[in-house]
């Protein structure tokens, strides 16, 4: 029977390796990997794809808020991710659900509720923190599921077009040509159902602070 393959996603070294510790030492089905970034993640899941879970700190270098979680299920699809955070607030955990997570892990409970959790997600079922309701769907909804359907580039265009760069800029950075990043502007207005780069920047502006106000009110 081939393990079933764990990446952890965090920034702090200590924390990595408790965690692996509390899976690896538990169950000798699960292999568990480490990476510091999304972009060690990135090459650890380019080198092989066969990844039974990721589990994603939502606050580390490189990544605002939703941005990292929006950018992996947009670039790995097949991929179940679950959040593992410090942050607890509901509205935090009902977005990350929203924008496909598979489940939601608080860092401050114990190993058996840790090894519960991943087990429920490794089984293909979604885990939810104990108590935690969800109330019908709010004004905000919308525009999550909006904000799923963006390509990697177009997520990546997005988070630079927050940055204030222009055209050129985003073009230079990802090395592709300006219309080429005419195009994803485009097609990220029409995605978003907003009519200009501003409203997309608002847009971009509440995944980073992991807050949805009112973008869609009137629409």
């Amino acid at each position: 029977m081939s393990k079933r393959r764990i990446i952890i996603v965090d920034d702090h070294p200590l924390f990595r390796s408790a965690l692996r510790q509390t899976l690896a030492g538990g169950d000798p089905s699960i292999a568990v990997e480490e990476a510091g970034d999304l972009n060690e993640l990135s090459a650890a899941l380019e080198a092989d794809r066969d990844c039974d879970l990721v589990l994603l700190d939502l606050n580390m270098p490189g990544t605002r808020g939703f941005s990292g979680l929006l950018l992996l299920r947009a670039q790995y699809p097949e991929v179940p991710v679950m959040i593992v955070s410090a942050v607890e607030d509901s509205g935090t955990i009902r977005r990350a659900f929203e924008l496909g997570a598979s489940g939601y892990l608080h860092k401050s409970v114990g190993s058996a509720d840790i090894r519960r959790a991943i087990e429920t997600v490794l089984s293909g079922e979604v885990y939810v923190p104990e108590g935690m309701e969800f109330p019908a769907e709010d004004s905000q909804s919308q525009l999550m599921r909006r904000l799923a359907t963006l390509t990697p580039q177009q997520v990546r265009v997005l988070m630079m077009l927050s940055d204030g760069l222009m055209n050129k800029q985003i073009a230079y950075e990802l090395s592709i040509s300006e219309a080429t990043v005419k195009a994803h502007v485009s097609a990220i207005l029409q995605k978003l159902d907003v009519d200009s780069r501003t409203q997309a920047v608002i847009a971009a502006s509440k995944i980073e602070e992991g807050q949805f106000g009112e973008l869609l009110s009137g629409n």
